[in-house]
């Protein structure tokens, strides 16, 4: 069974960018992505991000601005149970992490160790991502606000039921755009 991964370019809201050649600029917002299973894509939305006890860069949310690199997960993760959230993040202060073993890899919000960051930027191709695209962390799940959940949508001729990818699509989007009005009446 194909699936094919569809994104709307046309809803960017104002003051954010999308992925370019350079890296999130400090204190700027951005679109970015998070791949998940349709069962966490639910808690999620429910509860918010959390923050993951350990990773590449250590404790954070892993997100990326590139969506090839978000439908990529769960890796090995069935592709009809798979969905990617769509938000934005204020990326605050950013660092670069170009390469294994970097100083402040795991410590890049850690005060005792100098400057504190706020995201911490996995450059593509600097051979820290098997995929060669670009990884960010954030620390503060509050920078995070959900736009949306996208579905893959199945390629002619498969037999998955498009109605009910539909309903779960728009469930999501519901649950999302709650979630956004209660994060903005607080």
């Amino acid at each position: 069974m194909s699936h094919q991964w569809v994104e709307d370019d046309g809803d960017v809201p104002p003051r954010v960018s999308r992925v370019g050649c350079s890296g999130p600029q400090s204190l700027q917002s951005y679109i970015m992505y998070h791949g998940t299973t349709r069962q966490a894509a639910q808690f999620i939305l429910t509860t918010g991000f959390r923050q993951s006890s350990d990773g590449m860069l250590g404790r954070g949310v892993y997100l990326s601005r590139d969506l090839e690199k978000a439908r990529r997960y769960p890796i090995g993760h069935p592709e009809d149970d798979k969905v990617v959230i769509k938000v934005v993040v204020n990326v605050g202060r950013v660092i670069a992490i170009r390469y294994q073993g970097h100083p402040r890899q795991k410590t890049w919000h850690d005060p005792a160790y100098g400057q504190v960051y706020d995201t911490a930027w996995v450059p593509p191709n600097c051979g820290m991502v098997s995929s060669g695209l670009e990884e960010n962390c954030i620390w503060d799940p509050n920078q995070i606000q959900i736009i949306k959940v996208i579905c893959p949508r199945p390629t002619p001729n498969s037999s998955v039921n498009t109605d009910e990818l539909l309903a779960i699509g728009a469930a999501g989007v519901l649950a999302a755009a709650t979630t956004l009005l209660l994060t903005l009446r607080s």
